[in-house]
């Protein structure tokens, strides 16, 4: 049998051990011996998770392999907005070396996709989008890298916007972005003219940063609803961080979570310590799907982060009072099975059939994993090992 592996001594989400054939880059069984003439590779025991998914990463932004940024910025968005779009300039953060950086390092740490916004603007025109695409096509055998248009610095108040959009998604963008559509645009219902109206013409789903709080966040949140109920795109739709989930009136919320349910929108949540942030046992409870990635990693918006889905898994845990082991499986359940729904991945998971991605950790249990994190011992995609010892077998610039 040609193009096959066998790995004895594994153990899926923490089970007994057993054997996991690959071939042709998908699992073909589990249980049972090596056929004749298959290369057999001993796990040791090692915990066998699926690959792990970052389903919202800001890859052109990264400042890693970079001197120290010292940040003065100003504590409101529009100051991280309007100082980014400076400083991109000034220190020389290229798109495509920076985004090849964060893309191998993803690698070393188990991650096999990542869904990444990339900024679009009538400062930069649709570079970044070229710049991704080129480290997107570079590591292509690697992992899988979704792009996002992204409209960072606002949609219709930078007029030129729209058509840079439409530009990046005749280029090969795979998601509609948007922004506040009240607190950036001043516009809510003008904004989400746009981007649906983008969304339709490209046939292509929308993901929403909505950092809005409070009563003004649960208006653009329910626009969007009704949008997406009014047009039958439902499970097209993810609204990312949705602060305003967090606010203290539980009824209001109730309200919002069941208009979530209905029109089949996603939650994607980095468990933000610093805003009020979704309850991630609630409206899984509720039927909700919702997702998880690093959000911006050591830029010029704040020097925290790391590729490491493990990690974010662990700050979800922490910032919900995650605790019991079953709670943390939900938490990485979010990070692996959550992101793939939301990402409408086909064919993921550990099942025969499924694509042989899949990440080798030396952990007794998935809740261990998550809390100590260990180096990921191996890392394969499409039955292809790309990583052994934390480090991914592909360089960067």
């Amino acid at each position: 049998m040609e193009n096959a592996t066998l790995y004895t001594q594994v153990r899926l989400a923490g089970g007994e051990p057993t054997t996991v054939l690959v071939h042709d880059g998908r699992i073909q069984a589990l249980g049972g011996a090596a056929p004749a003439g298959v290369p057999v590779v001993d796990a040791g025991g090692a915990l066998m998770l699926p690959g792990l998914i970052d389903a919202h990463a800001h890859l052109d932004k990264t400042m890693y392999g970079m001197p120290w940024y010292r940040n003065e910025v100003g504590p409101r968005l529009i100051d991280k907005i309007e100082n980014e779009r400076v400083e991109k300039k000034r220190l020389g953060i290229d798109p495509y070396r920076q985004s090849a950086r964060q893309i191998v390092m993803s690698i070393g740490d188990g991650t096999s996709h990542i869904r990444s916004h990339v900024d679009v603007d009538t400062d930069i025109g649709v570079a970044a989008i070229e710049g991704v695409m080129r480290a997107r096509d570079q590591y292509r055998d690697e992992i899988d890298v979704e792009l996002v248009a992204f409209p960072q610095s606002g949609l219709l108040i930078r007029p030129g916007t729209l058509e840079l959009m439409d530009q990046a998604l005749r280029m090969g963008a795979d998601v509609v972005g948007g922004l506040d559509p009240a607190g950036m645009d001043r516009d809510p219902k003008g904004h989400l003219d746009a981007i649906f109206a983008l969304a339709d013409k490209h046939g292509k789903p929308i993901d929403i940063h909505l950092h809005e709080a409070g009563e003004l966040g649960a208006f653009s949140m329910q626009m969007t609803i009704d949008r997406v109920l009014a047009l039958g795109m439902q499970g097209k739709v993810t609204l990312s961080h949705a602060f305003c989930l967090g606010m203290p009136d539980t009824q209001a919320v109730q309200a919002l979570t069941d208009g979530l349910l209905q029109a089949g929108v996603h939650i994607m949540t980095t468990g933000s310590a610093s805003r009020p942030v979704p309850n991630v046992a609630w409206l899984r409870q509720a039927g909700v799907t919702v997702c998880t990635g690093n959000d911006g990693m050591r830029d010029t918006w704040g020097p925290y982060g790391k590729p490491d889905m493990l990690e974010r898994t662990m700050l979800v845990g922490l910032r919900n009072n995650l605790r019991r082991d079953d709670e943390l499986e939900l938490a990485l359940d979010v990070a692996t099975y959550g992101n793939a729904r939301v990402m409408q991945l086909a064919d993921y998971g550990l099942t025969p059939g499924c694509h042989a991605d899949f990440v080798l950790v030396d952990a007794e249990t998935v809740a261990e994993a998550i809390v100590a994190r260990p180096v990921r011992k191996l890392v394969v995609k499409r039955g292809k090992v790309v990583a052994r010892d934390g480090r991914a077998l592909v360089s960067a610039p």
